[in-house]
């Protein structure tokens, strides 16, 4: 190898660190931004969390103190995995995989006149 062989390759790998260098401050700089966004989005992701928390505790807590004592009862029941409802004979059935059930709900929270 002469000189001149010797010297472009060194300036080929000083060419090739550098673009390694700054290949790895462009990555560091992406992982920085998706760390910091990552955590923004689980702070939110909490926040939501808590705020659907407490519209449940709300609209569980309004459900049952708006409801019958009969038709507490049949929302026990339906909680337990039974069917309510008379839909097909239905009633005193278990709800397979207790999967909800409309009918059932809106014998418990359907609008009676």
């Amino acid at each position: 190898m002469d000189k001149r062989q010797l010297y472009d390759n060194l300036e080929h790998l000083g060419t090739t660190a550098d673009q390694l260098r700054q290949m790895i401050g462009e990555t560091q700089q992406s992982m920085a931004e998706l760390i910091e966004r990552n955590a923004e989005l689980e702070i939110e992701n909490q926040h939501l969390r808590e705020h659907l928390r407490e519209l449940e505790d709300k609209s569980t807590a309004k459900n049952t103190t708006s409801l019958s004592k009969s038709r507490q009862n049949l929302e026990k029941l339906y909680e337990e995995g039974f069917h309510v409802c008379n839909v097909d004979n239905m009633y005193g059935s278990r709800r397979v995989n207790d999967e909800p059930c409309v009918f059932c709900q809106d014998v418990i929270y359907g609008e009676r006149n």
